[in-house]
């Protein structure tokens, strides 16, 4: 698999990685066979950036991927995780106490003494011009906490004002081909700066798999029911704030494009690796063969359907969503 790094960062590490948010919870049940399944047969296809959270599952994917880095002693692995988001979310609460508290969690799910990157989790918009958090991230790199640090974004916004700060290693922001807005400014600015971005939502919650239909019922433990409008969390997580509807729409117009012998994840997994800037895209897997058949996405060869994207994009997305992240 293709590798790249960005200065900041200071390693590399293979385009396309492993979002383990469906390892931990909210995308349905997996169990622990078939979480680790996922985890061993993406590293197999050449993944080496798994990226997890302290609140999916409430520390399970973080355990998972734990029991994964001892079955696999694999020191080209780079394993990124995510803190704040298991309280309030009022600026209030991002304190250095509740930092190294949040990183001490961490650590012990992960069985790791330096976590090797993470991330603020979309924290409210004033976290990322607070001096006193960036001070605190200084410290924990100073202190072999954590060997980077960089932050998980809703806005272009949010993510200029991260990459303005000299210690910030990645930024993780949604881009797809219904997420169009971060190539504007954020892909550009992160390049100049030596910024790592981390693509996540590639599949738009599985909307550009090609496998949904009108009809398509997900359950009522999985944020494709319960957050349908924001009840939870952002809605532009769910389905990158498209509609469904829409979405469906705007993926029917998409097929056509998909190279003979890929399937509809892989031309949008291809999409985000063809964008200048991009470091590693992060899609989800429920499965073993999922996570297989992403990592081969970087086998195919760059689009030439670019102008095709963008243009379904402007017809049908764009006055739905680009204004608003």
């Amino acid at each position: 698999m293709e590798n790249r790094d960005a200065r900041r960062l200071g390693r590399q590490v293979g385009v396309i990685g492993l979002g383990c948010w469906q390892l931990g919870a909210d995308w349905g049940r997996v169990d622990e066979a078939d979480a680790l399944a996922v985890l061993h047969a993406a590293a197999d296809s050449g993944v080496t950036f798994f990226d997890t959270a302290d609140v999916y599952g409430d520390g399970r994917s973080e355990q998972l991927v734990g029991r994964f880095l001892r079955e696999r002693g694999d020191a080209a692995i780079t394993v990124a995780t995510k803190m704040g988001r298991r309280v309030g979310q009022t600026p209030a609460n991002y304190t250095r106490d509740n930092f190294l508290a949040w990183n001490d969690r961490s650590r012990a799910n992960l069985g790791v003494d330096t976590l090797d990157l993470v991330q603020l989790h979309c924290p409210p918009t004033p976290v990322y011009s607070s001096d006193e958090v960036f001070d605190t991230l200084d410290e924990m790199v100073e202190a072999g906490r954590v060997a980077a640090y960089g932050v998980s974004v809703e806005t272009t916004e949010e993510a200029l004002t991260a990459i303005a700060r000299p210690g910030v290693a990645s930024v993780q922001i949604i881009l797809n081909a219904l997420r169009l807005k971060p190539l504007e400014r954020v892909l550009p600015a992160a390049a100049d700066a030596g910024v790592a971005i981390v693509a996540r939502v590639p599949l738009a919650s599985g909307l550009l798999s090609g496998k949904y239909r009108r009809d398509t019922a997900f359950g009522a433990d999985d944020h494709r029911s319960f957050n349908r409008n924001g009840e939870a969390f952002d809605v532009g997580e769910t389905f990158s704030g498209v509609p469904y509807e829409v979405g469906l729409e705007a993926v029917d117009r998409l097929r056509g494009l998909v190279p003979e012998g890929a399937t509809m994840a892989q031309f949008a997994l291809r999409w985000v690796v063809d964008q200048p800037g991009v470091t590693v895209v992060i899609p989800g897997a429920r499965n073993a063969e999922q996570a297989r058949a992403n990592s081969a996405a970087a086998d195919l060869a760059p689009l030439t359907s670019h102008d095709r994207v963008r243009a379904v994009y402007d017809e049908l997305v764009r006055p739905l969503v680009h204004d608003r992240w």
